[in-house]
């Protein structure tokens, strides 16, 4: 038996995405279980992700509520990028805003349940994608800051959606979707917001990505339930079900669906 704190679902860019689940220090692989029974039970205790202290209540995905008050991984501008307030000296943590937001952003679109826009840091798009269950990727711009990919995402999101519907994103694979032509249309649309992103900024602050090509995605999924059931260690401890499949930070079991993420910093147990 595994036990410790849960957190998010750990991938790896193979097809179908691999999974391993964090346990406290044991990552659990998970694809070779699609198709079995999985039993996660919470043993009643929640331990902050930050400083490990027991916490009635789970805040901004795994804290104790002086550490969400307290990190500038836990602000408003985290939820939403163009509020970014970095440049104003009101950083919560400026050290920590210089390795997470001031560093070169992507503006994508995705296909997860439709087409949406997001943003992330260069680096782990493909983490982000997959965190996301997206179908399909595809690059648009990259960008010197989060505040800017905020702000040209607000602009794109006036015309497409910034969010997806996570009942239709569980209920199968979204319909492929046209990309590069997503992208043109929406960039004409945006053109006037764009510019005045890029004067402000600086022409070096914004590149468009014009020979990006669209990323495909698969996820272990052996079938996606008729209905939607979201299950929650608040309303039961076990959780108990045959793994149909897993596709972005959930664990589709004939019981129901399990956003993993969302109980991050809950202590659970697995059979090993």
């Amino acid at each position: 038996m595994i036990t410790g704190p849960l957190r998010k679902m750990r991938t790896e860019p193979e097809t179908p995405v691999a999974y391993r689940l964090p346990i406290g220090d044991a990552l659990v692989p998970l694809n070779d279980r699609v198709g079995e029974t999985l039993v996660l039970k919470f043993e009643g205790e929640i331990l902050c992700s930050n400083c490990g202290r027991k916490t009635r209540k789970s805040y901004s995905q795994g804290h104790c509520f002086p550490c969400s008050q307290r990190l500038a991984a836990c602000d408003l501008c985290i939820l939403q990028p163009s509020r970014c307030h970095y440049h104003l000296g009101t950083c919560r943590e400026p050290g920590w805003g210089d390795e997470h937001c001031m560093q070169t952003h992507i503006v994508y679109l995705a296909n997860t349940s439709g087409l949406k826009v997001g943003i992330t840091r260069a680096h782990q798009v493909m983490t982000r994608w997959m965190d996301q269950g997206a179908g399909q990727a595809l690059p648009v711009f990259e960008v010197s800051s989060r505040r800017i990919s905020g702000l040209i995402e607000a602009a794109m999101a006036r015309h497409v959606s910034d969010r997806t519907d996570w009942r239709a994103l569980l209920r199968g694979t979204a319909e492929s979707l046209d990309l590069p032509a997503a992208r043109d249309r929406l960039i004409s649309e945006c053109r006037a917001d764009i510019d005045e992103i890029i004067h402000e900024f600086g022409d070096d602050a914004v590149r468009e990505l014009p020979q990006a090509e669209t990323v495909q995605i698969e996820f272990p999924v052996l079938e996606y339930p008729e209905k939607i059931r979201s299950l929650s260690f608040d309303r039961s401890p076990e959780i108990e079900g045959r793994l149909r499949g897993i596709k972005g930070q959930y664990l589709i079991l004939d019981s129901g669906v399990l956003n993993v993420r969302k109980f991050g910093s809950y202590v659970v147990s697995i059979d090993g």
